[in-house]
C-alpha cells in the first residue's frame, strides 16, 4: 500500500494531478478540496494516498490531509458508493460540511451532489452516522496561491465539473454567471460548487 507521496507537482487538471517523485510520474485523482490547497506547478507537495486495485485498473487517489482520506475510505465501504462518487462527495462539500449533513440528517444537501439520489443520501446518513466522530474541528482556510491555468480556466472548470459527474449543459450553467477574470480553474470550480450547494 502506498501511504503517501512527496514530490514535484507537474500537472493540475482536475480531478487529475501528476506528481514527479524522483523521476517517476504518479497520476492521482483528487477531490476539489485538495486542489484548492495545492501550490503552483513545480512546487513540492505531500499527499496522503489510497490505492484502489481492480481487475482492469489500479487507481491512486490523493488527499491534502488525513481527515479527507479517512472519510474517503469510510465512504467507499458503503454499498453503492464507489471511489468516483466518494470523490464527488468530497469535492462538493468539505469534510466538516459532510459531517454536519450526517449529524443533522440533511438529505437535501446531499442530493444536490451529482450522482447522489434520495436513497443514496439516506443510506449515507444511516451508515455514516456511527462511523463519524461527534464533532470535527473547523477546517482552516489557508489556501496556498494557485498557479494560473495555462489554457482557458473557464473551459477547464467546465471539463472538471463534467468529470465530477455534472452534465455538460449543467456545468456550463454553473459557471456562466461567475466573473472568471483573473480567476484560476480551481477558483471557478469552487465558486460553481458553492453556487450549486445553495
Amino acid at each position: 500500500m502506498i501511504g503517501f507521496l512527496r514530490g514535484k507537482l507537474v500537472l493540475k487538471a482536475p480531478p487529475v494531478l501528476v506528481l514527479d517523485v524522483q523521476g517517476v510520474g504518479y497520476e492521482l485523482e483528487a477531490p476539489m478540496t485538495t486542489f484548492y490547497n495545492l501550490p503552483g506547478i513545480g512546487a513540492e507537495v505531500t499527499l496522503h494516498t489510497h490505492l484502489v486495485v481492480r481487475e482492469d485498473a489500479h487507481s491512486l487517489f490523493g488527499f491534502a490531509d488525513e481527515a479527507d482520506r479517512s472519510l474517503f475510505r469510510s465512504l467507499i465501504k458503503i454499498n453503492g458508493v464507489g471511489p468516483k462518487l466518494a470523490l464527488v462527495i468530497l469535492s462538493g462539500q468539505s469534510a466538516e460540511e459532510f459531517h454536519r449533513c450526517i449529524h443533522n440528517n440533511d438529505t437535501l444537501a446531499l442530493v444536490r451532489l451529482p450522482g447522489v439520489g434520495k436513497k443514496t443520501a439516506e443510506r449515507l446518513i444511516i451508515e455514516m452516522r456511527d462511523r463519524l466522530p461527534e464533532s470535527k474541528p473547523a477546517a482552516t482556510d489557508s489556501a496556498a496561491p494557485s498557479q494560473p491555468a495555462v489554457g482557458n480556466p473557464k473551459q477547464e472548470a467546465i471539463g472538471a465539473l463534467c468529470s465530477l459527474g455534472y452534465k455538460p449543459l449543467d456545468a456550463a450553467k454553473m459557471v456562466q454567471n461567475i466573473d472568471t477574470d483573473n480567476k484560476s480553474c480551481e477558483d471557478i470550480i469552487r465558486l460553481a460548487l458553492q453556487g450549486a450547494a445553495r
